[in-house]
Formats: C-alpha cells, structure tokens, sequence
C-alpha cells in the first residue's frame, strides 16, 4: 500500500511593515524653518532702514540695553517736537544714523549738519564728479537717494516742518531753452522733496521749497567751489504753541488758552468817561449817563473804521 505524501500548506504573512523612525519629522522641520526664515529676509529687504535697525540690534542684544533694539522703549519720544533744547539729540541720531550706512561711511565729509537759528541744517554737498545729484541735472544719484530715503525716515516721526532749498556755485549754467542756475536749484530741491515725501514725510510736513541759485554761496571767498551746489534740509522748530500749552506772552498781558497771541486794543477815555463836570448847559451830568461803558467805545470805534 502506497504511503500518501503530505500536504504542505506555506502560508504568506502579510500586513503593515514595521514601524517607522521619526527622522521624517526632524527633515520637515528643518525645512519649515528654513521656508519661514526665507520669508523673514524677503520681509527685512522691504522694510525701511529704521526697522532693520531694531531688528539687527534685538538680536545683537536681546536684553535690550542699547538704543537700536526692539525692546528698547526711546523710539517712543519721536513723535516729540524738535526744540532748541532738544535739538542736539536730533542731531547726534542722525549723524549716528549717517555712520551706520555703509554705503554713506566715504561721503560723511560731504554732509554737514549744523544747529542754527532756524534750525537744525543739514546740508549735501556736492563734489565736482557729483555726489548727490547728476552733474548739471536734478536727477538723483544712488547716493543722493539713499541718504534721503534715510532722513526722510528719521525726520517723518516729528511735528516740525522742513524747509528745503537748492544752490548752485558761480558758474553761469544756461542751455539753449534758457535753463539756468535757477531752475536747476529749485528742481533738485523740488526733487529732494517728491522723493523724501514718497519716503516718510508727511505730504503737509514740507513748509516750503526754494531755489537760491548763486546768490547764497557757502564759501563767498571761493564763489566757484563744488561744496557751494548744494541741497539744504531746515528742521524748522515749532513757533505755535502746543496743544493744551498758552502761548508766550508779553509783560502784562494774560496767557491765551487757546494758543494764540491775545489782541490788545488801547481805550483812551473822553471827557465824560472820567466824570468831569461839563455837560451841556454847564449842568453836571447824571450819574451813570456821563460814562461810556468799554464796549461802548469799541463799538463807535469799530463804526468810525
């Protein structure tokens, strides 16, 4: 009898493979991180130099110790008038400003700020090859751009106004269409301002625009020097009073609540105002009738004009 031959039966397992590690998770975040920081630096090259400041000194200090840092609170004072008291701080952020831009670290002997008068002055000089501005143009250079882009910035934060004038040297520039030393001061410093206004400054902030042409040199004794084409900036200083503060005041006179100069208008008093007797008829006039009160007078006056 033949032995049967047994049956083998191979079963295929089958199913999910083990489990997997996590070095997935670490690659995605590692490129999350990598997309998000790519966006920041797209974000930083848009902003304006101000900000990029702050950002730079958070991360060089993240305590916040100096005055470029993001947690640093002294940015908060900027809004605030520029007064002949405050004046020199304006001055020193600027210039510090000034040093920080790489591409300005060769033209600082071109751009003098000064305290004056009428305010604080900041002055583009231009040199024979042009600085600031095309030679014989008001076209601006890279340059001329950047510093103003700058101080437009720096400048758009206070509530004083800006006075900006253009100047030239001696030598007689006139094109065939009669174009001149005029004209080309006031277009650079009409310029200066279209830019500085699209760059930070409020567009009433501007109080005026003007073109000297040679007749304000820098250097008199030197009518023909390059330093005399030049581009002035005044941060004029506030002369109204400010909110909620009285107006300065003459000896005498009351402080105006509404910040304006009072009007005085002198009364002289006529006779009968000082109660002599001499009415009509040699009769003594009666009381109350032989004085005029204030108002009265200011009215006949104001009847006469």
């Amino acid at each position: 009898m033949q032995q049967a031959k047994p049956i083998i039966v191979v079963k295929k397992k089958s199913g999910h493979g083990g489990h997997h590690g996590g070095a997935w998770k670490v690659a995605y975040a590692d490129f999350v991180t990598a997309l998000m920081s790519l966006f920041i630096v797209l974000w930083l090259m848009n902003t304006s130099q101000k900000v990029r400041q702050a950002v730079a000194g958070y991360f060089n200090d993240p305590q916040g110790k100096t005055t470029l840092t993001g947690t640093d609170q002294s940015g908060s004072n900027d809004s605030l008038p520029v007064t002949e008291n405050n004046i020199p701080e304006l001055k020193k952020r600027i210039e510090e400003a000034i040093r920080q831009m790489n591409d300005l670290k060769a033209l600082q002997n071109q751009i003098q700020i000064t305290i004056t008068p009428e305010g604080l002055r900041i002055e583009l000089l231009e040199t024979k090859d042009g600085t600031f501005f095309d030679t014989g143009s008001a076209k601006l250079t890279p340059h001329g751009e950047e510093l103003l882009r700058m101080l437009a910035e720096q400048l758009g934060g206070i509530p004083n106004r800006i006075a900006i004038e253009g100047h030239t040297d001696a030598q007689p520039y006139v094109t065939e269409s009669g174009y001149g030393n005029w004209e080309l001061s006031s277009d650079r410093a009409n310029a200066a301002r279209r830019l500085m206004q699209g760059a930070g400054l409020r567009q009433d902030q501007v109080s005026e625009v003007r073109g000297y042409a040679d007749q304000k040199l820098r250097l008199p004794q030197n009518p023909m020097d390059p330093s005399n084409r030049r581009v002035s900036l005044i941060v004029q200083y506030l002369t109204a009073a400010s909110p909620g503060e009285a107006a300065p005041t003459r000896p005498g006179e009351k402080p105006d609540t509404d910040g304006l100069r009072p009007t005085v208008i002198p009364v002289k008093e006529d006779n009968a105002s000082q109660g002599s007797a001499g009415g009509i008829g040699g009769q003594a006039p009666a009381a109350g009738k032989g004085r005029r009160s204030i108002f009265s007078q200011l009215l006949g006056r104001l009847k006469k004009q």
